[in-house]
């Protein structure tokens, strides 16, 4: 097993310069076209029982710009765990990973976050008179696009739809609980659940 950095960096050449110069520390007019074309990121967050990573979705851009160096992400309706927002209470650390479909980049944001419920906030994000919950504000430490070798080579957008032999969430919900929770049921009214609480 590898222990050391020293080791680490032995295995591997020393990094090329567009890799160490792509990265920004605030948003630019490049990056801001790029984010802002993003419906889709991963949020990963890091806490005292670990770490989490955290689908965020809308259908527009998944943060809104406050200023150069934060962006705001609403909290919309989830499952009501609050991973995420629980370890941003204890640690503030961040990373946000933009997906556009089509494309084989993803960009990252690394920064600090902090969760707001003003209602000058929430009310920012006001969609058919519902609000979030909260919105998460982050403060941008680093922005760069991710090596698009990881895309390509999954094949993410190209390979067509892979999902009809996937167990689904009732089936997994059936499994894990011996069938007292899940199973077809939960599966055929999920779509109208969602439908009704997507804000």
């Amino acid at each position: 097993m590898i222990k050391t950095i020293e080791e680490l960096e032995a295995l591997y050449a020393k990094p090329g310069a567009a890799s160490l110069r792509k990265v920004a520390h605030q948003m630019t007019p490049t990056y801001r076209r790029w984010i802002m074309a993003s419906r889709f990121c991963v949020l990963t967050t890091v806490g005292p029982e670990g770490t989490d990573g955290s689908p965020r979705g809308d259908d527009g851009p998944v943060v809104t710009e406050i200023d150069e160096t934060t962006l705001a992400m609403p909290d919309w309706r989830g499952n009501n765990r609050m991973d995420s927002l629980r370890n941003i209470v204890r640690d503030p650390r961040v990373s946000l990973m933009f997906m556009v479909p089509g494309s084989t980049s993803v960009v990252r944001v690394n920064g600090t976050a902090r969760i707001t419920a003003d209602p000058q906030m929430l009310t920012r994000f006001e969609r058919d008179s519902a609000h979030p919950r909260s919105v998460i504000l982050i403060d941008i430490t680093e922005i760069y696009f991710q090596c698009a070798r990881a895309i390509m080579r999954a094949r993410l957008w190209t390979a067509g739809d892979e999902s009809d032999d996937l167990p689904t969430p009732g089936e997994i919900l059936k499994e894990n609980t011996a069938g007292e929770v899940g199973g077809a049921a939960y599966d055929a009214e999920w779509p109208e659940r969602a439908k009704k609480s997507m804000w």
